[in-house]
């Protein structure tokens, strides 16, 4: 797909790998919103927010903390233990290495591959329509109920307006597509995990969909979809998506964490939290992070192992 370089100008920390996620990410949404049916019934709140009604724009959502109320990777991660996926042992493994990304800050290449086998051990070698089969079923236990409705109130006034909506975020794409179809959005941007005659075999397409591979994923789609960036609109709580929400000409900041705020401050961009008060003060480094984010369901899962015993 070629990218819109003449409208939005790529930032020097996308790389091939990003650029090739993105791509992936963009063609496995198109193809699924191509195949999605079901109507949006959420009645909308907030009538006064400003929506273009045009059909060359469209919204892309962060998911984690900005849709949903924590991480969709934890949530995702609770079902799979429970269904016995993996051992603690792995679990701990793979907490210690996304928390090393978390306290670094920085992306490097040798620890962040580590990261990476270890997540894409768990489904190697499991049938694509498995995970899609049982993300049905994680998002009814525990996600369904905490998707924030200031949120969910935006999206759907972008739906009201006739204009498309995405999901954008670093979750299995297939579990992306399974909150972006109960949502009534329509489609989802997300990690695109390679797969053989429909089984997944241990590698990633690309990259990660986290920070300049987002961005690619979004820019990809725009192009393909014929929209004009300058009149589309993108949300996120992490400053790690600034990059994307630097895209489109009405970024928005939900529930943003300090680098977030403080940036969208500088830039004059708008921002909403739905949290309460004392939600917001804790949110801190745990929102940030949507490639680290399973570190928390690690976690949980193996302090639940612990009770059982």
């Amino acid at each position: 797909m070629a990218a819109l370089g003449w409208l939005t100008p790529r930032r020097r920390s996308a790389t091939a790998r990003s650029v090739l996620a993105g791509e992936a990410s963009a063609e496995a949404a198109r193809k699924s919103s191509q195949e999605a049916q079901e109507t949006p019934q959420v009645t909308r709140a907030e009538p006064e927010f400003p929506v273009p009604g045009d059909d060359k724009a469209a919204a892309f959502f962060d998911l984690d903390n900005t849709v949903m109320q924590g991480a969709a990777l934890f949530h995702f991660g609770r079902g799979l233990y429970k269904r016995k996926f993996f051992e603690t042992r792995d679990l701990a493994r793979f907490a210690w290495q996304q928390a090393w990304f978390r306290l670094a800050g920085v992306e490097d290449p040798e620890h962040m591959q580590d990261a990476r086998d270890s997540a894409l051990s768990i489904v190697k070698g499991h049938r694509v329509a498995e995970l899609e089969s049982i993300g049905e079923e994680i998002y009814d236990e525990y996600m369904a109920d905490r998707i924030w409705p200031g949120t969910r109130a935006l999206a759907q006034a972008h739906l009201d307006a006739g204009q498309k909506v995405w999901l954008v975020t670093a979750a299995p794409v297939e579990i992306a597509q399974v909150i972006s179809r109960r949502l009534g959005l329509t489609g989802a941007l997300g990690t695109v995990a390679e797969s053989v005659d429909g089984v997944y075999t241990g590698k990633l397409v690309g990259e990660p969909l986290h920070g300049p591979a987002k961005a690619e994923a979004v820019r990809a789609l725009a192009a393909a979809e014929g929209l004009d960036l300058s009149r589309c609109a993108a949300y996120s709580d992490s400053h790690n998506d600034i990059p994307m929400l630097s895209l489109v000409g009405h970024p928005y900041a939900i529930n943003p964490d300090a680098k977030l705020r403080k940036h969208a401050r500088e830039k004059d961009w708008r921002l909403r939290d739905y949290r309460t008060g004392r939600k917001a003060a804790k949110v801190g480094i745990p929102a940030a992070a949507g490639v680290g984010a399973v570190a928390g369901g690690t976690a949980a899962a193996i302090a639940l192992s612990r009770r059982r015993r």
